[in-house]
């Protein structure tokens, strides 16, 4: 029900209670009926069934394959079974860091019930009494004072002076002073969370006054547990990473079952030998082919890519809660940022004034507020009053100081019906009166303006100056305050408004605001440049909102604003078909938030959503990318964000975009690496296979596969960023790994690794018995062994980049060098090591075959060369 409408009278009469709460027997009555004040639990999911999620991915499913084939490669063949166990180590590895890094739901409810009230006080059988916030019931009537957390949703019955901190809530930067009227709907179909004056809030805080309301709703049924509903109920979607690395999953399985059948009916029905040896002898090649075909360390390599990219972004201040969110930032096409605290830095601050004396003007403000300063030196209180008094300080004026040589004997407390404050000094000439307030209402009861060291008349000229000085700080969204001042010869005997705030002298003015962070505005003319669009998304009021934007660059025209009540107006079709149209949305409430969100989901955009407020969460959790701010963010936030900003700096985002475009860059090289590795290995197979021979063991391409392969694409994953990276636009999330020619490139790449590891074989053979012939060699298989795994190690570093010269690039990777020296070693071992050649079935070979077979092995880096040459060319021509 909308009891924001309703008279408080009318309210009391539809919660069923009186002024002074409900009867003992009457609370437990309904919380019997209706439930606890909290709000509800989401079911935890078992560890096993996590685990067994992570198991289900079907790349893991691919490798929990490739175990399968090797161990009963070496069950027939009587080899090591090394090879399962190190696939199956990779796969539990896989599965524990998957479980480890994925944020739990339950972690965000817990977080949201830790922002509810213990204790409250509160009216039972006509007493004031103190119970657990979970035992509070609708007609309950709650105490409310300055420190007291909300504990319910509920109507204000009385405030005096009662402000409340709402922005984790609703955005609202500044506190919202709580009155006891029904609200008016001045033709609006509904009034605006941040709006409703006359209510107060589960999770908000009482920073100011004090006051008397009664619960209209508790549990899930608040504004809380509205958002922890949503919370609940949003799923996280694949990320663009997770949907391609299932479809290449897909092809390779379908490759390795298609590789397999046509190799295992060619070979029987070539052979025509139909014997149980012969089959199962097929049914090895077969085998040997899909080992070939399987990537083993491709999914290690993609986790370990995005550890590396996790590991980068947390010395950059943004800590990554689910590794594919690095790669997610990557293709990041819309941020939808909250500006309270993300933009801007959740601090009051005055940024003009308009004075004869600054000094008196701040002494004035600072001496008639509430706030104190902290041993810190920053101020403590109300925060606009913070403003007040950091601003005197800025100054030099320090309020403790200031107090001390003139402390408060007497005030007039804020009221809202006046609209001022007013507080009593003694100074060497008697006593002074200091008035803060509402430029114009203070301005009405001022008689002389302090100007030159002194109080002359206020003349309408004068008055019309101050009057325009108030509308110009106002037209630039600034929250204007008034400050006048009294003299009295003795203490005033009596502290009534009508007495005391009359024939006042005014002092000045101050604008305040809530200012942006410094680095903002570059952070967003980067994203622009990088082509990805930044959207507010706030609480606030939509001039003030629409001043930080245009500040900001985000707002270009009045236009691209719009308001939660015209959000209101818009079907979820109407909003997705115009979405493009706004880049500000101010007064919005958390529903709106998410249905924005999905609107740009909808026209296909990877959307990023920042925030730090329990009002940003469900939008958070919804969209593609989900960022919290680790300082001003609330735990509910950080729980439900992939990426948590450290520094809650908006620039890091930008920061983090880079890495994640330069993290997907060298997974896309690794996988190109990999996979033309793989071809490359099955033409060699299958060639031999058709021809008549065996070029190299299942044992052989396990070995190239999981350590001679790995070490490289590892080394991949450190590549620099390419030059020109930030200034591209966001790929297109649809985009598969074979776009822009990558499919072509791994094709011939494997194409031609094959060709010199088949050239390889021969010519060991002809090296071995001096003549060109079809037929089995252990030289040819050892120099084919080396050339191959030599060939994909060389290759690596051509994948350094897809289309530019290798001797263009200006740093080194250090750390391919290191893979390239590494598996020089590790491959010379194997061969020229005894024990461990005779293993693998090696030949010693001699120095000429060696450097023979490296020679071939190192052509692919100039015959690379040269295709990129000429593409290069026709990528200039189109």
């Amino acid at each position: 029900m909308r009891f924001y409408l309703e008279n408080k009278d009318s309210v009391l009469q539809k919660c069923k209670s009186t002024s002074k709460g409900l009867s003992s027997e009457e609370a437990a009555a309904r919380l019997e009926r209706n439930g606890k004040n909290k709000l509800a639990e989401e079911n935890r999911v078992p560890l096993w069934k996590r685990l067994l999620a992570q198991l289900s991915d079907p790349m893991t499913i691919i490798l929990l394959v490739a175990a399968i084939l090797s161990g009963v490669t070496a069950a027939y063949s009587g080899e090591s079974y090394a090879d399962v166990f190190i696939i199956l180590f990779v796969v539990i590895v896989n599965a524990i860091l998957g479980v480890l890094q994925e944020s739990k739901a339950e972690k965000a409810m817990e977080a949201l019930k830790k922002m509810t009230a213990a204790t409250s006080k509160v009216y039972r059988n006509g007493e004031i009494t103190s119970v657990k916030s979970e035992d509070l019931a609708v007609g309950d009537v709650v105490l409310l004072e300055a420190g007291d957390s909300v504990p319910a949703d509920c109507r204000v019955l009385e405030s005096v002076s009662m402000k409340a901190e709402e922005s984790s809530l609703t955005g609202e930067s500044v506190p919202v002073e709580k009155a006891t009227d029904a609200l008016p709907l001045n033709g609006q179909k509904d009034i605006s969370l941040g709006d409703r004056t006359n209510m107060v809030f589960m999770g908000s805080t009482i920073v100011y006054g004090r006051g008397k309301a009664v619960v209209t709703a508790v549990g899930m049924d608040t504004e809380m547990g509205k958002i922890a509903s949503v919370l609940v109920n949003a799923k996280h979607n694949l990320t663009p990473l997770q949907i391609k690395m299932k479809q290449l999953s897909k092809i390779l399985t379908w490759l390795v079952i298609g590789i397999c059948a046509v190799i295992f009916v060619f070979s029987l029905i070539r052979s025509g030998n139909f014997s149980e040896k012969s089959i199962i002898n097929v049914f090895m090649i077969a085998i040997s082919l899909a080992v070939a075909a399987i990537p083993e360390g491709l999914a290690a390599v993609v986790t370990i890519v995005l550890s590396i990219g996790v590991s980068n972004m947390s010395k950059r201040n943004a800590i990554i809660r689910r590794l594919t969110a690095v790669e997610t930032l990557g293709c990041a096409q819309v941020i939808c940022t909250d500006k309270t605290g993300t933009l801007t830095q959740n601090r009051m601050t005055v940024v003009d004034h308009f004075t004869d004396s600054e000094s008196v003007l701040a002494t004035a403000l600072a001496l008639c507020s509430d706030s104190r300063l902290g041993h810190d030196g920053k101020a403590i209180g109300e925060p606009t009053e913070n403003a007040l008094v950091n601003y005197a300080t800025s100054l030099g004026l320090k309020k403790n100081e200031l107090e001390e040589s003139a402390p408060r004997v007497g005030e007039i407390p804020f009221d809202s019906g006046r609209k001022m404050m007013s507080t009593v000094h003694p100074t060497q000439e008697g006593f002074i009166q200091y008035t803060k307030g509402a430029p114009d209402v203070i301005l009405k009861h001022c008689t002389c303006v302090y100007k030159g060291g002194r109080e002359i008349p206020l003349t309408p000229e004068m008055r019309s100056q101050i009057l325009g000085e108030n509308k110009r700080m106002a037209d630039k969204a600034l929250r204007v305050l008034g400050s006048a001042f009294r003299r009295y010869s003795t203490k005033p005997s009596s502290y009534k408004s009508s007495d005391m705030e009359e024939k006042l002298t005014f002092i000045g003015l101050v604008g305040m605001i809530d200012p942006v962070r410094p680095e903002v505005e570059a952070a967003v003319n980067e994203c622009r440049g990088a082509g990805i669009r930044v959207n507010m998304i706030t609480g606030d009021h939509k001039d003030t909102a629409a001043a930080i934007a245009s500040q900001l660059g985000i707002l270009k025209d009045p236009s691209q604003a719009i308001t939660g009540a015209e959000l209101d107006d818009l079907s979820d079709e109407k909003l997705e078909k115009n979405v493009d149209k706004y880049t500000v949305f101010a007064r919005v409430q958390p529903e709106h938030k998410v249905r924005i969100v999905n609107a740009w989901k909808k026209r296909g955009m990877i959307t990023a959503m920042t925030g730090d407020g329990v009002n940003d969460a469900p939008a958070i959790k919804s969209a593609d990318i989900g960022v919290g701010m680790g300082i001003t963010g609330t735990d509910v936030t950080k729980n439900v964000a992939d990426m948590i900003l450290a520094d809650d700096n908006f620039a890091t985002i930008v920061s983090a975009v880079e890495e994640g475009r330069r993290v997907y860059d060298n997974i896309r090289k690794a996988i190109q690496f990999l996979l033309s590795s793989n071809i490359s290995e099955v033409i060699s197979i299958f060639v031999a296979t058709m021809i008549g021979f065996t070029i190299l063991k299942p044992a052989h391409l396990l070995w190239i596969n999981l350590i001679t392969d790995c070490f490289p694409a590892l080394a991949l994953g450190l590549e620099k960023k390419e030059n020109g990276l930030m200034s591209r636009s966001p790929r297109n999330p649809k985009e598969g790994f074979f776009a822009r020619g990558m499919g072509a490139d791994l094709i011939y790449q494997g194409v031609l690794i094959s060709i010199v590891t088949l050239v390889s074989y021969f010519v060991g053979h002809f090296m071995e018995h001096g003549v060109w012939e079809i037929a089995e060699s252990p030289d040819g298989m050892t120099m084919a062994f080396l050339t191959l795994s030599m060939a994909e190690i060389f290759h690596s570093f051509n994948m350094r980049s897809q289309r530019n010269s290798i001797f263009s690039l200006h740093c080194q990777n250090k750390a391919l060098l290191g893979a390239m020296l590494g598996s020089l070693v590790l491959t010379s071992v194997v061969i020229f090591v005894p024990p461990l050649a005779n293993a693998f079935g090696f030949m010693k070979i001699s120095a000429e075959e060696y450097f023979t077979a490296m020679l071939l092995a190192f052509s692919v880096i100039p015959v690379v060369e040269i295709v990129k040459f000429f593409q290069r060319k026709l990528e200039r021509r189109r």
